[in-house]
């Protein structure tokens, strides 16, 4: 085999192969190469290896199927792409630094932390989303209001603190964006908007090198696309190129197809990267891999895992909605039923409206949710289990989040 290793890392296999990392994921995923799971990561035996190089599988693998296709853009984006699948697996940790606005339970500064970087710092309003945030991370949160002077204060003040005269590498935050609107040819802002501007004035203040702002996909259709121009031309307005794109959260093993706009700026004189797919349509991860061992978990509190009582009647109504259809017609986005053997659709907490689970007749727990945002295990949500939802539901998936910031980390690297 030319490799001594009993269990083998996804780079050795690829090397082997003469194949990228992507390949090897692929053949994972789909099921043709056998692998282990150890710690999270995947391990593969030269056995299952050597089964693989026999098999007619290999042999007869197309060799379109080694080559990625950049994703198509939905606007005429300048997208520049960077390959982080070498460090996905084993990310090493780094000297650079990240802090959040807006961070809610903490799905961004999981993510970021994943990939390595040193969080410093996060700030959001939301108490119960607090109360997660402080039990999961040991760096300060700031929480308040942050239209007030002095929680700005605070939290630009913990941050320098904490990087002792060092340049923030990365700021990010998914601002709200509701209210915009036109007045004449000029795009005008309610009251509604403060939190972006304040956003645009903590930004000029602590000058991170980068900044990361993620959104709703919708975003790009507001006011005919004039919403999103508006954004970049404000972050450039503050000295940073600008590049936008919509990524898919199931291209980067969440178990869930969740698409959201992903802003990109520097100040550093760098192109702006965005993480290449790990994965295709055809091997995302699905619903049933990333919760079918929890049916048989009973119901237990410290884990978020407690199912919702549902009456007879609710029960086998639930249990003859479709896959991917909603219970309610005037409700699509509410209510609707997880499909077993795809990625999960959109994830979502509307006024006590979550998802359907596809396998038993009620509605999924705080824990399968959290499974299909990507959040690990280990990552506990407190407060009532309505607002563990909310926090789940508006959470960026970390390992969307962890794409990002290797990516950019990659970018400071080469």
């Amino acid at each position: 085999m030319g490799i001594n290793n009993q269990m083998l890392r996804i780079k050795d296999v690829a090397n082997e192969l003469n194949v990228s990392q992507k390949s090897v994921r692929r053949y994972i995923h789909s099921g043709k190469l056998k692998s282990n799971k150890i710690g999270g990561v995947h391990r593969i035996s030269e056995t299952e290896l050597e089964d693989f190089l026999k098999s007619s599988i290999y042999d007869k693998e197309p060799e379109r199927e080694l080559e990625w296709k950049k994703p198509k853009s939905t606007k005429t984006d300048l997208i520049n792409w960077m390959d982080i699948s070498d460090e996905w697996d084993s990310p090493q940790k780094s000297i650079f630094t990240s802090a959040d606005l807006f961070c809610g339970a903490g799905g961004m500064a999981k993510g970021f932390e994943l990939a390595g970087f040193n969080q410093v710092c996060g700030l959001d309003w939301f108490k119960e989303a607090g109360m997660t945030y402080r039990h999961n991370f040991n760096h300060p949160l700031i929480e308040g209001d942050i239209t007030k002077r002095e929680i700005k204060d605070k939290f630009i003040n913990t941050i320098k603190k904490q990087l002792k005269g060092k340049s923030l590498t990365v700021l990010s935050g998914g601002f709200p964006c509701q209210g915009f609107s036109m007045s004449g040819s000029r795009i005008v802002e309610d009251e509604r908007n403060s939190l972006y501007k304040d956003m645009l004035e903590i930004i000029e203040e602590l000058q991170p090198e980068f900044i990361v702002a993620e959104n709703v996909k919708g975003l790009r259709s507001m006011l005919k696309g004039k919403v999103e121009d508006k954004i970049k031309n404000d972050i450039k307005k503050l000295g940073y190129d600008v590049n936008v794109t919509i990524l898919n959260s199931a291209d980067y093993y969440v178990p869930q197809k969740r698409e959201r706009i992903i802003f990109i700026a520097n100040r550093i004189g760098e192109k702006n990267h965005h993480p290449s797919p790990l994965l295709e349509s055809g091997s995302y991860i699905t619903t049933k891999e990333a919760i079918e061992d929890l049916i048989k978990l009973k119901d237990k509190k410290e884990f978020n895992h407690v199912r919702t009582k549902h009456s007879d009647d609710m029960k086998e109504r639930l249990a003859l909605v479709a896959e991917g259809k909603s219970l309610y017609d005037n409700y699509s986005d509410s209510w609707k039923k997880c499909p077993w053997n795809e990625a999960s659709c959109t994830i979502k907490e509307n006024h006590g409206g979550v998802n359907i689970h596809p396998i038993e007749p009620r509605v999924i727990t705080v824990r399968e949710m959290a499974r299909l945002q990507s959040f690990p295990d280990d990552f506990i949500f407190k407060g009532a289990k309505g607002k563990q939802m909310v926090q789940i539901g508006n959470a960026v998936p970390p390992l969307l989040a962890k794409a990002i910031g290797l990516a950019i980390k990659k970018t400071k690297q080469d």
